[in-house]
This record gives C-alpha cells, structure tokens and sequence, in this order.
C-alpha cells in the first residue's frame, strides 16, 4: 500500500527496510524518493524527495477543507519525510506553495518542472473530437464534469483511463465514449488525432498529459486553477472546475473556430 491509502503503515515501513538493504547492495551516490515517509530514514547518501502530490492538498482542493483527524498520522509521517530529507523538489511553484502549507519542514526547497519528449515525427492530422484521460475515480481530475455536458456538444468525447479505484468501486460515465486503459503507442495516437484536449480539474499539481497533449498539437481547455495557470498561461483555455456551462460554451466555441 501507499502511503495515501488506508492503513498504510505496515507496507510503508516494509518497503524502507527493503530500500536500506537496497541501498546498502548497490551504494548510490544519490537516492531520488518519491514517497514522502521514506525521507525521514537515515540514509548514508543524500536523500531527494519529490512532492508530486498529497492528501492534504489533494483534500482541500476537492473538498474546500482539511482532511479529517484520522489522517493525523498521515501528515506527521509526512512532515517527517519532508524534514528528514536533504532537497524537496515539487514540480510546480503552486505544488511547493500547497507542500509548505500543510506541512513543517525546514529542508531546502526547489521547483523542477517536469519534462517529456514523445520522440514521434511526421504529420498530425487532426480530427473533430475531444479527448481527455486519467483516473477517472478521482474526483480531483473532473473528468465527470466532462460527462455533464457530453451530450451538449457536436462533438465525440472519447476518455481513457482507469475506472476502478484501486480500493473498490468502479466509477461509471454514461455519456463520454470510454476507451479503457490504454498501453501509451494508442495514447499518442489519440492525442494525435484529437484537436481538443480537455481536463478541467480541480487538482493538477502538474498534469503530464497536458504536456502530452500540448507536445501532440492539441488545443487545451483546463481547470481554472493556480499550478495550471503558472504552466499554461497564454496557450489554454482556462474554466471554472465547478461551472459545467462554462465548460460547455468553450468547448463549443473551439469547434466552431477551425
């Protein structure tokens, strides 16, 4: 388990001891964490962790709050990764602001966005449909947004990704055109073709499909909110995550605009 799932702790724990007889086979001269508890574990090189992402800001950002007690352990472990590491990385200022919000910590910090390259070439022909993908029980994404208006739209909109959360339930969108999940050649292939790429989330601490997307030559429509801003400023559309005829009309608005 994760350290973002229920009762973690056991596995978290585990998987440190499994990284310090790691580290103590093959002696790296850097080890780069991408789990926030594993940063507090006194490691004989210096110890990156990178903020990707979080409960807290996860929380806050989905539900206008903070999350309740029972994740007071959550955030202790947390801060104590945080504190315990030697640089913390997010990939966005507004990722690093939120980091910083929830949890003390006095580590050095840095913003590296993240990078992408597709390494395809040739021609993009484009084609009158919206596409957009991610997990799409997360209610972080809004994909479900997507499929308030669907029906509304001249325009298909086709979504790849998981629908099982990965502690039980399945998520059901009736009016998106479901794809599944995707081995990442059909992603590309999609993207190609799509000339819209919509996500208008309410969480994003960075959006590597975005990138994909924007790399593929699709126009973006986005959630209205601060890390996408800080990224895509100038070359998207931005909209209100909770104003589903807002999402509708600029949509419509890049279909009727060849």
């Amino acid at each position: 388990k994760l350290e973002w799932m229920q009762d973690p702790w056991a596995d978290v724990d585990a998987s440190i001891e499994w990284l310090a007889e790691l580290e103590r086979e093959v002696q790296p001269d850097l080890i780069h964490l991408n789990g926030y508890a594993h940063g507090a574990h006194a490691w004989s090189v210096p110890a990156l962790v990178v903020a990707h992402s979080c409960v807290y800001s996860w929380w806050t950002a989905v539900h206008g709050e903070c999350p309740p007690r029972e994740w007071a352990t959550y955030q202790q472990r947390v801060e104590a990764g945080l504190d315990g590491a030697d640089l913390v990385v997010a990939p966005t200022g507004a990722m690093l602001a939120a980091t910083q919000r929830h949890y003390a910590f006095h580590t050095p910090t840095q913003v590296i966005h993240n990078g992408r390259r597709l390494g395809r070439s040739g021609r993009i022909v484009k084609n009158p449909f919206v596409f957009t993908m991610g997990r799409i029980w997360d209610e972080a994404k809004n994909i479900a947004a997507l499929n308030e208006i669907a029906d509304q739209c001249d325009w298909p909109i086709y979504v790849a990704g998981d629908d099982n959360h990965p502690e039980g339930g399945k998520t059901s969108l009736t009016s998106l055109k479901p794809l599944g999940f995707l081995p990442q050649s059909e992603i590309f292939n999609w993207l190609r073709s799509a000339s819209i790429y919509a996500l208008p989330a309410r969480y994003e601490p960075f959006g590597l499909s975005i990138l994909e997307a924007a790399l593929s030559g699709c126009a973006l429509v986005l959630g209205d909110i601060d890390s996408l801003h800080e990224l895509w400023d100038g070359v998207a559309e931005f909209v209100d995550p909770d104003d589903s005829d807002a999402l509708r009309r600029t949509l419509s608005r890049l279909m009727e605009n060849e």
